[in-house]
């Protein structure tokens, strides 16, 4: 089994995805992209070029919501993959 599994009815995930859809149209998105920096790197990015992450993860029980969306290069978004807050801090310590 997925160490990183999260039991979601396929509704669930659809619904959060649906929810994210939404989100990333609205105007307070776009706020957050024209800032044109990654909230994991710091790097500056072309905010046309940003990417939603989930803080927790949809997989892991996150919710499409305000608090847990952030944007993030495409780099730290696919290094992050499915890990919680305290997985990637380990991660990173680890690098170092």
């Amino acid at each position: 089994m997925d160490p990183f599994s999260f039991h979601l009815e396929a509704e669930d995930i659809k619904r959060e995805k649906n929810k994210a859809r939404d989100l990333r149209n609205s105007q307070w998105w776009k706020r957050r992209c024209s800032k044109g920096v990654c909230y994991y790197c710091k790097a500056p990015v072309v905010p046309k070029e940003l990417t939603m992450d989930h803080v927790v993860p949809i997989s892991r029980g996150g919710k499409t919501t305000k608090g847990n969306v952030v944007p993030a290069c495409k780099e730290c978004n696919n290094k992050k993959q499915q890990l919680l807050p305290m997985e990637w801090d380990q991660y990173l310590t680890a690098l170092e």
